[in-house]
């Protein structure tokens, strides 16, 4: 069984370096959630998690992110929720569709200033492709039988992006320079 990473990444991927941004739109037919996303989007990756949105049947979400400041809600907002308000990722969902909008994160964190938003909701293909996954592990606890995992990470590096459990080695390194200047092992 070949099992759907995302119908966006389950074939062919695709570079965009000039990508300016646009607007995310949920699946509403009727007075959709729309919001805008000014200037281009960075670490865009497929994701394992139990926790990003994904569409019916896929087994990764796509998620990248912009910096908070470039991201505006323009209609419908009313419809947005919280998903959950203990997490890091303030995933706003659309409380009709279920679509997830925007994730800003707003606690100390290394992320914090940045929103999670899924690229697919542009409604267009010419935003940048993922360029790795991570937490594929986690697939299994969304549902997918663990004997399914090898073939799950050959596909995904059929197309091209590299499984990890956790996030890509250049976040990871992020993460810990940051955790390490906050606590004084390194200069600010």
């Amino acid at each position: 069984m070949t099992r759907l990473l995302h119908p966006s990444i389950q074939s062919s991927l695709r570079a965009n370096d000039s990508f300016a941004g646009g607007v995310l739109t949920c699946k509403c037919q009727e007075k959709p959630v729309k919001v805008k996303i000014e200037g281009g989007i960075a670490h865009n990756h497929a994701c394992g998690c139990t926790k990003c949105w994904k569409p019916e049947g896929a087994a990764f979400s796509v998620v990248a992110v912009a910096p908070s400041e470039n991201v505006t809600v323009i209609a419908n907002g009313d419809k947005l929720a919280v998903v959950d308000p203990s997490a890091l990722i303030q995933r706003h969902a659309c409380n009709e569709c279920g679509t997830h909008l925007h994730g800003p994160v707003e606690r100390d964190h290394a992320f914090r200033g940045l929103s999670f938003i899924h690229p697919e909701l542009f409604g267009t293909n010419d935003w940048p492709a993922p360029s790795f996954a991570a937490f594929v592990s986690s697939v299994i606890e969304g549902g997918v039988d663990p004997s399914e995992m090898d073939g799950i990470r050959a596909n995904l590096r059929e197309v091209g992006l590299e499984p990890y459990d956790c996030l890509s080695p250049a976040l990871m390194d992020f993460l810990a320079t940051w955790t390490a200047k906050k606590n004084g092992v390194l200069a600010a």
